[in-house]
């Protein structure tokens, strides 16, 4: 949605609720949130995801309504903004939930788990199937309120210091890799290591650990971790996309008026749209210019893939047994994205693997 058009339909939303603007505005006090985000300014395309929705509820409520955005570590640590919104500390937060498997192994229902959804299809279990639903469900008993602001697309496997041949090369890796995927890697003999992006570098230059994955190409070239290693794998399996949420404190969510509440819903949807576009857009220069910086791109081996796959069921199994909240949620997830790759195989996948092997 073009930043006019939004601001036009934010704008309408709250005369026909109200019959006139002014009115609306007048009812509601001026308020001023704080949002905490788990990304470095470095990284303008998630941490730009939160400009951008501040940027749009300030403009749509005529600056009655700001959002301070707050980069990881300014007002709490990257993996801390949970905690921080059930004690009303800040009034939002943008992130990556499954960094709060910890807490409970649903949060990666929210964000990625290994071998799940792409973009398109966890938009649609989102939107029209029951993932917002039971998701809402789920966050209510932390006081949160949550909505998608962001989404990677299929992610890179990760850079490397030694190359990976086959699964036995992964045993021992000490690896940085994000969330609820260290559950599943471990079982193959990694040590998996969840560390903020911010200290990806350091973490990979000192040798603290063997191997690290973030995102992609573009973000990756930004945080020059093709210098201090160059094998540089493919597909991510743990993050066939990676989606990012807005989490407001509900105490803070419900007592916007409804037209605040709709722009809090349009603002994050726009900035979601946004974040996706900006990796599809640079991701392809991105990857050219790291192969001519030294990268090393690489598949990794069959043998890898299928141990992962295999890895992952078990896990599911046992968190099934244990976990009601993630059985719930998993079991209409699951169903939804076996159904959706029966479609995309047919239609789109084949589309993409004949156009991925023409000249263009």
């Amino acid at each position: 949605m073009e930043r006019r058009k939004f601001l036009k339909n934010a704008g309408l939303a709250g005369i026909i609720a109200a019959g006139t603007a002014p009115a609306i505005v007048g009812a509601q006090q001026a308020i001023r949130w704080r949002l905490a985000s788990s990304f470095p300014k470095s990284l303008e395309t998630l941490f730009g995801g939160a400009e951008t929705f501040a940027k749009n509820v300030t403009e749509a409520t005529g600056g009655k309504f700001t959002v301070s955005v707050h980069a990881a570590g300014e007002l709490v640590p990257a993996f801390g903004v949970v905690d921080a919104l059930q004690q009303d500390t800040i009034e939002c937060a943008h992130t990556a939930p499954y960094y709060f498997f910890g807490k409970d192994e649903t949060f990666a229902l929210d964000c990625a788990i290994p071998f799940g959804m792409n973009a398109r299809q966890m938009a649609g279990w989102m939107h029209e199937g029951n993932g917002m639903k039971l998701l809402r469900e789920f966050y209510a008993q932390f006081n949160i309120v949550n909505f998608m602001m962001g989404n990677s697309g299929a992610q890179m496997g990760g850079w490397y210091r030694k190359e990976i041949k086959s699964v036995a090369d992964l045993n021992g890796l000490k690896i940085r890799i994000g969330g609820f995927a260290g559950r599943v890697i471990s079982k193959l003999g990694a040590v998996p290591q969840n560390i903020p992006a911010g200290e990806i570098y350091q973490a990979l230059e000192k040798g603290t650990v063997d191997a690290a994955e973030w995102i992609g190409p573009y973000d990756d070239l930004r945080l020059g971790l093709h210098k201090v290693a160059k094998n540089y794998y493919y597909p991510a399996w743990w993050e066939g996309s990676t989606q990012f949420s807005l989490l407001v404190n509900a105490k803070a969510f419900n007592g916007l008026s409804k037209e605040y509440q709709s722009i809090v819903r349009q603002a994050a949807s726009d900035a979601h749209i946004e974040v996706l576009a900006r990796y599809d857009a640079r991701n392809p220069t991105s990857l050219k210019q790291l192969i001519a910086e030294g990268a090393k791109l690489q598949r990794l081996p069959k043998d890898v893939m299928d141990a992962a796959f295999k890895a992952s069921r078990e896990v599911y199994a046992e968190l099934n047994s244990k976990n009601p909240a993630w059985k719930k949620v998993y079991a209409d997830y699951s169903r939804f994205l076996a159904d959706a790759y029966q479609w995309q195989g047919i239609a789109e996948g084949s589309f993409d693997q004949y156009m991925a092997a023409q000249k263009l």
